[in-house]
């Protein structure tokens, strides 16, 4: 992986392609760069420059004992791409990473030139806000691992989803540090969309997966911002890109048709 430093942190990231409008890859809480590699890899192909990032705390990047909010991981994503001189990149966030990217679209509004949020919990519904708490407090103590890994297995799954993938994925995120998990969940709990600026300024679509208590509410998301897109996957959980990577990927160049015709044509 290729590293830069901010303020002594290290940020990897993977690149890949050329052309343009180049993306920015953007994983979820717990995750990695490689919860993107089947977009790297399309998007590379279909003649794109592609950037997919570990956050700070994540992955190869460093994971200093501070506060991770979902504005310092924008900060570093503008910071990022000033320092790696990647020109209005289609912003494309997972989870808590679709709140990052939103984040960043609405904070710098002259950095990308759209923005895709997969399954992002933008909006907490009112349940999920009210259940944070307790997760939190259990979070803190000795046995946040397994207490992270029930977490992820109850509610980040359906029952179509590959085994083997599923169990990747659980042994992956539950050996996040604790203080990482803690934090970022923090920063998530305290996230309020309308806070961020002027809201969106520029196109965006939201992705959601085929799950039965959506991960948004987006019908307080269409009020605040009436002109996103949707789409909405086919038999798959939380971690779509990875489950059915053809379909988001599908609706990804679809909107990118329709939102940048004269920059990139599909």
């Amino acid at each position: 992986m290729r590293r830069l430093e901010r303020d002594g942190v290290a940020l990897c990231y993977e690149e890949a392609g050329e052309g343009e409008p180049p993306l920015l890859l953007v994983h979820g809480w717990c995750c990695d760069h490689t919860y993107f590699a089947p977009q790297l890899e399309r998007f590379a192909e279909r003649g794109h420059r592609v950037v997919a990032v570990d956050l700070r705390g994540h992955g190869e990047s460093d994971k200093p004992r501070q506060r991770y909010a979902i504005q310092d991981f924008a900060d570093d994503l503008a910071w990022t791409c000033r320092r790696l001189e990647l020109a209005k990149p289609v912003v494309v966030g997972h989870s808590m990473g679709g709140i990052v990217a939103f984040d960043l679209a609405a904070r710098y509004p002259d950095l990308s030139s759209a923005v895709v949020m997969l399954d992002a919990a933008i909006v907490l519904p009112s349940a999920a806000r009210a259940a944070i708490p307790s997760l939190l407090k259990e979070l803190r103590g000795p046995g946040y691992r397994e207490v992270l890994r029930g977490y992820a297995t109850r509610s980040l799954f359906i029952t179509t989803d590959d085994e083997r993938r599923k169990e990747r994925i659980l042994r992956s995120i539950s050996s996040a540090p604790q203080h990482v998990v803690v934090s970022a969940l923090e920063g998530l709990r305290d996230y309020e969309p309308t806070e961020a600026a002027g809201g969106l300024t520029v196109p965006g679509v939201y992705i959601a997966a085929d799950e039965l208590q959506p991960r948004s509410d987006m019908a307080r998301f269409h009020e605040m911002f009436s002109d996103i897109l949707y789409g909405k996957t086919v038999g798959s959980g939380h971690f779509c890109q990875l489950e059915v990577p053809g379909q988001v990927n599908a609706m990804i160049e679809r909107f990118l048709a329709i939102a940048l015709p004269r920059t990139h044509p599909y």
